[in-house]
């Protein structure tokens, strides 16, 4: 007999081990896993019959000796359904996953420009759900959970916003607030520790336990990979890289304080400077002005050089400092920004490492990742799909003996 809660622990290892390895035989995870084989057939049984995974069959060979089929496990895609968001400056990226972490369809929707109030975005985020849910036939009652990431500071423990740049509002429970409206449990996050978990799940940072992901759009920001699992801090809101102080009393960041690395970097900041050179058509979108500044400082117009060289070493500072603290194996640069190259160019990772701490080993790999907003919803979706197979593992029913 397996016991309740030994029966919901070996439920968990043995989704776990099934979601890792996609397709696996029973004596496979017996082996894996440490469980006994008459235990795996034990439970394996109930998630078949809870309709968790599925029986496959195997490509290569059949049962000799009794002329069966072998067959694998798999996890059943239509288990559940999950939808991944991220919620940027002008709008809401979305991805919805099956239980495999398939993806069925996704769909992006703009956003006003500017912050939003907490109910007004909650709204937004809850229709954007409900029509991508309907691009499938289904409806926001039919997902299982929501991931959400977010730009700013956010404990994801508690569902906190502490601050936002989507939000007005400072120091919200928007968890709780989106799963109220949704009627779905909702999982929040700093949305760079979601790009983190996406590079960690199906990314460059695959084959490494620890790197760190720098993301560079209208803000700066940045999640930790350390021994495989992403670091948020004591309360939950570490890693604000672009909130790292690089300049006493400097420019003024939209966060409220000054000298931030992102007042240097960041879409908005250069934007505020572009003003001053006279070649830029402020009546485009940010995208085209950034590409309209960084031509000037190419071609050699003397301010927007100075205000591009001026945020590459920065950036180099910034980034020099995060390997003096962390010395990972890896460092990522990913975001919008990605599509230039004035904080990867040479000199400026030169001038990373020659500030870095000087040792007879080579420096962290810096690579970069350009990818779009579905990357980062995917991200969130992996966060998502981590909390049901967490609530799926405890779903035992009680008239198993």
């Amino acid at each position: 007999m397996v016991f309740g809660h030994q029966r919901e622990q070996g439920r968990r290892v043995l989704l776990r081990a099934i979601e890792r390895n996609g397709r696996i035989p029973r004596i496979d995870l017996s082996n894996i896993t440490g469980i006994s084989r008459a235990t795996v057939t034990t439970i394996t049984a109930d998630l078949l019959r809870d309709g968790l995974i599925a029986e496959v069959p195997r490509e290569d060979s059949t049962d000799a000796r009794r002329g069966r089929p072998r067959v694998d496990l798999k996890l059943a895609g239509d288990a559940h359904l999950v939808a991944g968001i991220k919620v940027s400056g002008a709008s809401i990226s979305l991805i919805l996953v099956n239980f495999e972490g398939i993806e069925l369809t996704a769909l992006e929707v703009p956003l006003p420009k500017g912050p939003a109030g907490t109910d007004a975005l909650a709204d937004s985020i809850a229709q954007a759900t409900q029509a991508l849910a309907a691009q499938v036939g289904k409806s926001l009652s039919d997902l299982s959970g929501v991931g959400v990431g977010l730009a700013g500071i956010v404990d994801a423990q508690n569902g906190t916003v502490y601050w936002s740049p989507s939000l007005t509002d400072r120091n919200v429970n928007f968890r709780d607030v989106l799963s109220l409206r949704m009627g779905v449990p909702a999982f929040l996050d700093n949305d760079a520790n979601l790009v983190a978990m996406a590079e960690k799940t199906f990314g460059l940072g695959r084959d490494h336990s620890d790197f760190i992901v720098v993301t560079i759009e209208s803000g700066v920001g940045m999640g930790i990979v350390l021994n495989n699992q992403i670091y948020r801090g004591t309360r939950g809101c570490g890693a604000e890289f672009g909130h790292t102080k690089v300049q006493l009393a400097g420019a003024l960041c939209r966060c409220g304080q000054r000298g931030c690395l992102e007042a240097y970097v960041a879409d908005y900041a250069l934007l505020r400077e572009a003003a001053s050179v006279g070649s830029i058509d402020v009546t485009q979108p940010a995208s085209g002005q950034v590409k309209q500044l960084l031509a000037a400082a190419k071609a050699g117009e003397p301010t927007a050089r100075t205000i591009v060289e001026r945020a590459g070493h920065m950036f180099a500072l910034g980034l020099a400092n995060l390997v003096n603290v962390f010395d990972p194996e890896l460092i990522i640069l990913a975001g919008e920004q990605m599509q230039f190259d004035h904080l990867y160019a040479e000199e400026v990772l030169a001038e990373m490492r020659k500030s870095i701490v000087q040792i007879d080993k080579s420096p962290p790999e810096v690579v970069i990742h350009k990818w779009g907003n579905a990357m980062w919803a995917q991200g969130a979706a992996a966060y998502a799909l981590d909390f049901v197979y967490e609530m799926a593992s405890k779903d035992v029913r009680e008239d198993v003996g």
